[in-house]
């Protein structure tokens, strides 16, 4: 099956946006970690749709930077980036590459399907060095405000651990 141009454009601006890092997570892409929902092309010009992991996320101007540079370096000219807030973001739109990076990285990755916390229910968290179950939650922000700080009791290393969303 032959690709129109607009098809073309299209998977070209997607390829050249997924590749784009989270600056604050650096071994994840934006599509790693769901935030690249869409790309778009009418009249030859390319929309780049992206959602943030919550709403006052410092690092969505930085990535929207780099969206439009990845794209005019790929040679696609200038791209509208456009930041959604609905349907908000939920780490079940993280991929599972993404989960194995980040517990490879350190952090403790959410479980898959634990998006949306029971409201009274307990969270578990494994540590992502020993992979023991035995953890804490020592405080509700880590090293940035989508993290929270975790120490596992067995091997008594401090943790972040992605917050559930």
């Amino acid at each position: 099956m032959v690709m129109t141009a607009a098809e073309t454009l299209r998977a070209r601006a997607w390829e050249a946006a997924a590749a784009v890092v989270d600056p604050e997570i650096p071994v994840l892409s934006i599509a790693d970690l769901g935030v690249l929902r869409d790309v778009r092309v009418a009249g030859g010009r390319v929309e780049v749709v992206i959602t943030p992991t919550y709403s006052g996320c410092p690092a969505m101007h930085m990535i929207a930077a780099e969206i439009r540079l990845a794209l005019a370096r790929a040679g696609l000219g200038e791209a509208l980036v456009t930041t959604v807030l609905s349907p908000a973001w939920t780490t079940d739109w993280l991929s599972q590459a993404g989960r194995r990076k980040l517990a490879e990285y350190g952090i403790a990755p959410p479980p898959p399907g634990g998006g949306r916390r029971a409201l009274f229910g307990v969270e578990q968290v494994a540590c992502p060095r020993c992979g023991s179950g035995d953890t804490e939650q020592i405080a509700e922000f880590g090293s940035t405000a989508c993290k929270a700080l975790w120490r596992c009791r067995a091997c008594r290393e401090p943790f972040d651990a992605f917050k559930c969303h």
